[in-house]
């Protein structure tokens, strides 16, 4: 073997671990066809464990995911849980933690695959979005005011620093020029009326596109991104933009790429442990059913793939996902592919070789 990758398995709540299952099973199956080991440790963080002990996120399972090579996540997410219980100490946390500052998710509208734009297809959807992921309102600063009376006063702050947007950035256009396709990075803001975080963002923008003159540059508010999403996808290439926006834009993104079904995305520390997920919720009224969409948790695990620098096999997989959705798949709802969760793993797998 030439390679040798430990990755940390949250298989997460619902319906995650069966997307999970089906994407190790399709990691496992390229990894013998390219010479190169994946050796999986699991943790059983999500709702079931808050439910049963209290825990979320232990001091020691974070200790132990900082020194894995990636971290593949199914779906987090409980209906006994209260809402941003596991979201803020789990999923937010481990962003902050591992420093994941860029939120990579590329939005690719595969063949097959319906999409609510008329009369667009794949040559017109194929961009990537790069959002600031540890930054912006999701940092929690601010606070209350009299709270609870007439005078009440709530004050959320985005935060933006120079270094946080400038490596985010300085990302972004080293994805433009890699990708080699239309080579445009587009920043994303609102720098009419947000003045003094976009100021910086423009800023910084400006500066670093000088030492990329290869790279051709624009700007557009967000409002107008999300009318261009619907209008004129096939205008994007490389998209970068802060927490909260990238946020938004990136669900629009998900819908015209034909739902959330099909959309991966990944958590990312250049310099460390990323983390790579589906972008679906854990689905849990279809739990044990056998009938959940995995081509999403297996695209995560080509992206995580990637990432990792076997480019080659994360290809393999993206062509076998294609060719399951242009031979197979029926649909992308659970329940209307045409086939069970297992045996699309099996397809995907199957088409690898």
């Amino acid at each position: 073997m030439s390679n040798s990758y430990n990755i940390a398995v949250i298989a997460g709540d619902g319906t995650g671990p069966e997307v999970i299952r089906e994407g190790v099973k399709v990691l496992n199956s390229v990894a013998s066809l390219y010479d190169f080991s994946l050796n999986y440790v699991e943790y059983d963080l999500g709702g079931a464990r808050y439910l049963k002990t209290g825990e979320t996120l232990p001091d020691s399972v974070l200790g132990e995911l900082k020194l894995a090579n990636a971290i593949y996540l199914g779906a987090i997410g409980h209906p006994d849980v209260p809402p941003g219980t596991l979201e803020k100490s789990i999923l937010l946390r481990l962003r902050f933690e591992l420093d994941l500052y860029v939120n990579l998710r590329p939005v690719k509208l595969y063949p097959n695959v319906e999409t609510p734009l008329k009369n667009k297809g794949p040559e017109d959807i194929d961009f990537v979005v790069l959002r600031e992921n540890t930054e912006g309102f999701y940092v929690g600063s601010g606070g209350y005011f009299k709270k609870g009376t007439n005078d009440e006063i709530a004050i959320q702050e985005s935060i933006n620093t120079r270094k946080g947007v400038e490596r985010l950035l300085r990302y972004a256009f080293e994805v433009t020029r890699a990708r080699g396709k239309r080579k445009k990075l587009t920043l994303c803001g609102k720098t009419n009326v947000l003045t003094y975080a976009w100021e910086l963002w423009s800023r910084t923008f400006s500066e670093i596109a000088k030492e990329y003159p290869d790279v051709k540059t624009d700007y557009a508010h967000v409002d107008a991104i999300c009318m261009w999403f619907v209008k004129n996808p096939e205008w994007f290439d490389v998209i970068a933009t802060d927490n909260m926006f990238g946020d938004i834009i990136t669900d629009l993104g998900a819908m015209i790429q034909g739902g959330l079904g099909i959309a991966a995305g990944g958590n990312i520390n250049p310099q460390g442990v990323s983390m790579f997920e589906p972008i679906g919720g854990s689905a849990p009224k279809y739990t044990g059913q056998n009938v959940i969409n995995p081509l999403a948790g297996i695209l995560a695990g080509a992206l995580m793939l990637e990432i990792l620098g076997e480019t080659a096999a994360a290809k393999s997989i993206e062509s076998s996902v294609i060719k399951t959705l242009t031979d197979n798949i029926k649909g992308l709802e659970a329940g209307r592919m045409g086939y069970s969760t297992s045996e699309v793993g099996d397809l995907v797998a199957g088409y690898l070789s």
